[in-house]
Order: structure tokens, then sequence, then C-alpha cells
């Protein structure tokens, strides 16, 4: 890639970043917990907020180039290395988190054909060995330095437009409306219409993580104003992707059918549109699209811790930080499939399933998008500075990145803490490694003090059958 990359090469790698496997259980995710009617406020929501967010990342990108960590570096810069860490530590567990949600749902999938039923919904024996299977031939694909992002994208893009574009215009056509009017604000059984937009946020969200990743690529870019308008952009033909594919499928299903349906649903949604050969197709087209999307958010989550352990970073143990000599970060990428591995198994016992693992995936980058988003309000405020249009997204992305957080829930902010305290330890390890005091404030241990106190709480309410796995 030593050619530098014009408008159309960003948006393809824009909307490559954003889209994964979460649009192809959208339908099923979004209906089990709100109607049709909340759907479109949580879309609204949903949309003002991730394009704040996104002009945010990409305001910090020109004024601080400086920065080349992303999220860990203004989370660093703003609030200290501890939170730095953390930062960089919540969003490291959601990314292999959520690349076990894609290895289940590629064998969900699977399993939707006759003849590898017994692959089930992806928490099957079966299921799990074939996981493990592609989980090896990942790491050994990332261990040997994969440097052909950019054709893979190409690809992986195409694979998921593909389909996504010919389930939209089915769809369409199939559409009723008398099917999305029924129940328009809701039944009893879905709660008052602010519990629905809450409830669906999760959801929301995890389809658009990934959004930062739009000014990773300024660097090979023509010129910084591709990168803007790359980011808008992408950003805007995905959100009309998932808008159209969430909401017409209210119309082609009833709420409460669509709920109960198999994921990936939109190949249940397709189906019943044109019949069984559009839920093969609509399986194909996850198939291809996740295989691509594993491969680059394994390379993801390698690469974070790896940002946290290298030089000055002073955050992680020095072993992270380091490249073999196929510039991959070899000890982060065995350290993160290990765990991946073990949250396989874990997954196939409890029977969880894909829903779970999405909102664990999204509640844990909750917090890591609140301190990016809280960093560039920071930023727009500093005396002197020429703030404007900055000040008012950096302010409404901060707003929005608290109500995330309020709208996951308590159970799964309780859950993440469980994640985020070992990453005290790693933290303490990095700085005396370094010969540096573990903590510089009592702000940093009052923080400590409660992420271990949090995750305390919630292992307590585990084990006494408050809060479920």
């Amino acid at each position: 890639m030593d050619k530098k990359l014009g408008l159309g090469a960003l948006i393809s790698l824009v909307i490559g970043s954003m889209v994964g496997a979460g649009v192809f259980s959208l339908p099923q995710n979004i209906a089990a917990h709100a109607s049709a009617g909340a759907v479109a406020l949580g879309w609204a929501i949903t949309g003002i907020g991730m394009i704040c967010l996104a002009l945010v990342y990409q305001n910090l990108s020109m004024r601080r180039p400086d920065l080349d960590g992303g999220i860990f570096s203004y989370a660093k810069a703003g609030f200290g290395d501890f939170v730095g860490f953390n930062a960089a530590w919540g969003y490291w567990i959601s990314a292999w988190v959520g690349s076990t949600g894609y290895l289940v749902v590629i064998f969900s999938a699977l399993g939707a054909f006759g003849a590898l039923a017994f692959f089930g919904d992806g928490t099957t024996p079966a299921a799990l060995a074939g996981q493990l299977a592609v989980l090896g031939l990942m790491h050994y694909l990332v261990l040997r330095g994969v440097k052909s992002a950019a054709f893979l994208n190409v690809v992986v893009t195409t694979a998921k437009m593909v389909p996504l574009v010919l389930f939209i215009l089915c769809v369409a056509m199939a559409f009723r409306v008398d099917t999305f009017r029924v129940d328009f604000w809701g039944s009893a059984a879905l709660g008052s219409l602010t519990d629905q937009i809450k409830n669906t946020m999760l959801y929301t969200v995890w389809v658009f993580l990934g959004i930062e990743c739009a000014t990773v690529y300024a660097t090979r870019a023509r010129s910084l104003v591709d990168v803007s308008r790359a980011t808008m952009l992408g950003f805007t033909i995905t959100m009309l992707l998932l808008v159209c594919v969430s909401v017409l499928s209210l119309g082609v299903v009833p709420q409460e059918q669509l709920a109960a349906m198999k994921n990936p649903s939109m190949a249940g949604v397709m189906a019943a549109a044109v019949g069984p050969w559009g839920g093969a197709l609509m399986n194909l087209g996850l198939i291809v699209s996740v295989g691509g999307a594993l491969l680059a958010w394994t390379m993801l989550a390698a690469e974070m811790l790896y940002l946290a352990g290298r030089g000055n970073s002073h955050t992680a143990p020095a072993v992270f930080g380091r490249l073999n000599a196929a510039e991959a970060p070899a000890s982060s990428l065995w350290l993160t499939n290990s765990l991946v591995a073990v949250l396989l198994v874990i997954n196939c016992i409890n029977n969880a399933g894909y829903n779970l693992l999405i909102q664990l995936a999204s509640s844990l980058c909750l917090i890591p998008y609140f301190l990016c988003a809280a960093f560039g309000l920071k930023t727009a405020t500093r005396p002197g500075t020429q703030a404007g249009a900055f000040l008012v997204t950096s302010a409404v992305a901060t707003l929005y990145g608290a109500w995330l957080i309020y709208a996951g829930g308590l159970s799964f902010l309780l859950m993440s803490m469980i994640l985020y305290a070992p990453g005290i330890a790693f933290f303490v390890y990095a700085r005396r490694e370094r010969g540096l005091p573990a903590f510089v404030t009592g702000v940093e241990k009052g923080f400590a003090g409660l992420i271990v106190t949090l995750a305390l709480v919630a292992l307590y309410m585990i084990a006494s059958g408050q809060l479920a796995l």
C-alpha cells in the first residue's frame, strides 16, 4: 500500500470497519426489545450520538496528530496513565469478546444448512470444535504478519454490501404497512417506550463498533479532506443500511415473531420475503463477511494491547509491546486468542449464544468511548482553542456516552467490572517493571478501588443468583 488512498478507497475502509456480524442479526436483536416506534426513535438517538462521536475522533486526529494510539492515547493524554490503560484494556477485551461472538454466529449460520445442523445455534460441541479450528487459522495468519488489509477489506466489504442491498430491495417489495403498524408503540410485555429505547442501545452500539477506525488510515490518505468526507459518507451509508434492515424487517415479520426468530435473523426475514433461497443467500453472505471481519478484529485486539505496552507507554507489561520478525504483536496475540478459546468453552457450557456476547462486548466499549468524547470536550474547552462546532459535537458525544452507560444497565456494567479488575494487576506490574509508582494520584487509587469493589459485588451477585451470566 505505497500509493495514497483516494476517497473511494477510504469510504470502503470506513464501511468495512463498521459493518460486521451485527447487521445480520439486527432484526431479531432489535425486535426482541422494542416496537417499530421505539426502534425509529432509538435509531434517531444513535445516529446523532454516533455522528458526533465520529466527528470527535476526526477532530482529534487533526488537532492532535502526536497522539497515534487512538482510544488509548486520547484517554491517557486527557486523564492520566491509569485511565488511559483502562480505556485500552476495556477496548481490548471488547474486541476479543466480540471476536468470540463472530465465531459463534458463523457456526450458527452454518447450522442453518441441513447437512450441518449439528452446529446448532453455534453453542454445540461440534460448533466449539469448528470455532477453535477457525481461531487457530486466524492466529496463524496474524502471526505471519498479514499486510493485505486493503485488498481484504475490498473483498469483505463487497461480500457484505451485495447481500445487504439485495435484502433491502426484496424486503422493501414485501413490506406491508399493516404488519409494520401492529403494536407500533409496543405491547405491555416490552415495557415503557423509554425502556424499549434503552434496551435497544447496546445493539445499535454494537453495529457501529469500529467507527473509531475511520481516522486510522489518515497517514495513507491523499488528503485530510478525503478522510473527513469518507468518515461522513461512510457513516451515512452504513447508517442508512442498518436502519433499512431493522425497520423494513418489521414490515415483513411481526415484532413478536421476529423477536423469537433464530439468528442470523436476516436469513429468516429474507426467507419470509422471497422463499428459502433468500435465507440460504443471507447465511452465505454472513459467513464470508464475518470471516473477514474476524481477522480484522483479531488483529485489532492484539494491536490495542501492543499500543499500551510499547515504548514509553508505561501502562502494560513490556512483553506485550514487542513485535515478532513479521512485525506482528505475538505476545498480545497469544494472550488474546487464548482468552477467546476459554470464552468459547464457557459459552458452549452455558449455552449463552450470540446475544449475551455482543451485549457484553458493547458494554465493555462504552467506558472507552465516553473517555474519548470527554477528552474531546476537554480539548475543545481549552483556553485559546478555536472550537466552534467541535465544542458542540464533543459535548453531545460526551452526553451520549454517559447515556449509553446508563442505558446499558447495571447488570452489564457490573459484569464488565469483573473483566476490568484483572487489568489492575497488569498495570501495577507494568509500572513497577519500569520503576514507576503504581498510582500517581489519590483519584487513580480511588478509581482502582471502585473497579475492584464493583467486581466483587458482581461476583457475589452471580454466586447468589441475583446476576445471571
